[in-house]
């Protein structure tokens, strides 16, 4: 199958600081792929990095065949257009109503009639069980539901790819296996390739189809593959205690 996302020799980080380098890997279609890793390995900047808000070093990244690294300003927002993001919390902005904030990207991007705009609104609430949220303030969400609304929001031009970062930090483990069924309810009805970071090692055992693993000493991609197979097969002694550790803890 053609990769939905294919990164090739990407060197990345920040300031003149390298956190990763000669990263080449693939995403294919309706795949749920987890990048995993220690804290201070680079997993959400090479997130930022996929999603196009920072320029690598070197290499590049193609999404549907496009580069998003190499692609001018208007040719990167159409790339942009195609894929949805969730972040730590859900990202919410305080001051609008939940409604009014998955309206955004739609007011933005979109020719929809104000009804029309509704009528989105409460389809994808409804995809991820908030009906009836619309006129509710984020403040008056509970964490596992402002992640749902975030993620709704990142659904709201219907993409086919979305981008978790750290979907169940700071949930509890009722609510983090919730949203794990959920994510896995996107990929099977609607055929969502999804890409995570994340270090909750029950949701990633839970969800992913593939993982990759970065390595913080050496800067580069250390392994590949399912996490089961990784942890039961791993000849890195790294990689299997990462795996093996329920309470490690590995947030950037």
């Amino acid at each position: 199958m053609e990769a939905v996302i294919e990164v090739k020799d990407l060197a990345i980080g920040y300031g003149d600081k390298i956190v990763q380098q000669d990263l080449s890997f693939d995403v294919k279609p309706a795949e749920i792929f987890g990048i995993l890793g220690g804290s201070g390995c680079g997993k959400s900047t090479l997130l930022k990095h996929m999603i196009g808000l920072y320029t690598p070093f070197s290499g590049d990244v193609r999404i549907f065949g496009e580069s998003i690294v190499q692609a001018e300003e208007e040719a990167k927002r159409a790339i942009m257009r195609k894929f949805g993001v969730t972040y730590q919390g859900g990202a919410l902005f305080g001051s609008m109503t939940v409604g009014e904030n998955i309206a955004l990207p739609l007011q933005e991007y979109t020719s929809k009639s104000p009804a029309e705009i509704r009528e989105v609104i409460d389809e994808k609430l409804h995809l991820v069980d908030l009906d009836g949220a619309a006129n509710l303030m984020p403040s008056e969400l509970s964490g596992g539901m402002r992640k749902r609304a975030g993620l709704a929001r990142a659904m709201a031009l219907d993409p086919t790819l979305l981008f978790f970062d750290e979907p169940s930090a700071g949930l509890d483990p009722i609510t983090s296996a919730e949203l794990d069924r959920l994510i896995l309810s996107l990929r099977d009805r609607l055929g969502t390739t999804i890409v995570i970071v994340s270090h909750e090692l029950d949701s990633i055992f839970a969800v992913t189809d593939r993982v990759i693993m970065l390595d913080k000493e050496t800067r580069s991609m250390v392994a590949e593959g399912s996490a089961t197979e990784l942890r039961d097969h791993s000849k890195n002694p790294w990689v299997h205690e990462f795996l093996t550790r329920a309470g490690l803890k590995c947030v950037e």
